[in-house]
């Protein structure tokens, strides 16, 4: 069975923002290949994506290697989201449909119990998919890819600390979805480039300056010669 290289650009990407691959190592087709389980075509295709991406550059002499942002860079990604995140829910304010009304008022209602509970694993990833569900509300696939483009590039530069109240956190999800609802673009773009602004406080650099890098995980998250795509 051939494995779909946009699973293998997943995977490789995954293990990328998890330190699998530390900056500026390399990555060699014939290992990538053995690592995951897959011939050499799909690697070779996920590797292009994933330099368009910005995680991948090619050097002379080295091949592939993993790309070192520098701090600006870093600090740009936020800037763009910090601009299109509102942009997504004002659009999804004009857009949404029943469908994703219904998921992000469900994670709204999980999120705000789990708050309560102070389990902060679950709200990392709910907040992440709210955010997705969001973006796709939008109507816009290329606003909802280069979010996703965004997050996850930020998730690899970036550290971040639990909100100091994660109930207030969540009361602004539940406002986003609320003038969604009503088709409030403005009132859904103000909240969310509020909590957006705040969110991003509270984000800290993983590689600082020119120096340390990351303890590098040794060990893939995942093997890819599944029967089906990732998400």
């Amino acid at each position: 069975m051939r494995i779909p290289a946009h699973s293998v650009c997943t995977a490789i990407r995954d293990d990328i923002v998890a330190g699998v691959y530390e900056r500026g190592g390399r990555l060699t087709e014939e290992l990538l290949a053995r690592r995951y389980g897959v011939s050499r075509v799909p690697v070779r295709e996920a590797l292009r994506t994933l330099e368009a991406e910005g995680f991948v550059v090619t050097r002379r002499h080295a091949g592939a290697c993993v790309a070192e942002p520098t701090e600006q860079e870093a600090s740009d990604l936020l800037e763009m989201r910090m601009l299109l995140e509102p942009l997504g829910a004002a659009r999804a304010a004009q857009r949404r449909t029943e469908a994703h009304l219904k998921v992000l008022r469900g994670l709204v209602r999980l999120g705000q119990e789990r708050a309560r509970r102070g389990n902060s694993e679950d709200l990392r990833s709910l907040g992440g998919w709210f955010h997705e569900t969001l973006a796709q509300a939008s109507g816009s696939p290329a606003l909802t890819s280069t979010l996703a483009q965004l997050r996850h590039k930020i998730a690899w530069m970036y550290a971040v600390e639990a909100p100091a109240d994660p109930a207030e956190s969540w009361a602004e999800h539940g406002g986003i979805v609320d003038a969604v609802a009503r088709g409030d673009s403005e009132r859904a773009r103000a909240i969310t480039a509020l909590h957006t602004e705040r969110a991003t406080a509270a984000h800290r650099l993983r590689f600082p300056g020119n120096g340390d890098r990351p303890e590098r995980v040794r060990t893939s998250q995942h093997p890819v010669n599944m029967t089906g795509p990732r998400h």
